[in-house]
């Protein structure tokens, strides 16, 4: 049986460049911050709705009228708008 060529190594072998690792100064630990504000203000804003049904539009805020459901889903998109800084 006839033997099979050995194959030989390339001499100039391809070195990848050493990684620098890069520190920034906007380094926030981890945005841990992120999701306990995140879940605050969907609570706040479903919290702010319902109360508003519940009492039949007499509170949290009167004047504002059903301009309170409004806020209340504002509060819910802010939520969203924080959640994309969730890491």
């Amino acid at each position: 049986m006839p033997k099979s060529r050995i194959r030989r190594k390339k001499d100039d072998t391809y070195a990848p460049p050493e990684k620098r690792q890069v520190t920034t100064k906007l380094d926030m630990g981890g945005r841990r911050w992120v999701a306990p504000l995140m879940l605050a203000m969907f609570v706040i804003g479903l919290a702010w709705i319902v109360v508003y049904y519940v009492t039949q539009a007499d509170l949290p805020v009167e004047a504002l009228g059903n301009w309170n459901i409004v806020v209340g889903f504002g509060f819910i998109a802010l939520g969203f708008v924080v959640s994309t800084q969730w890491k």
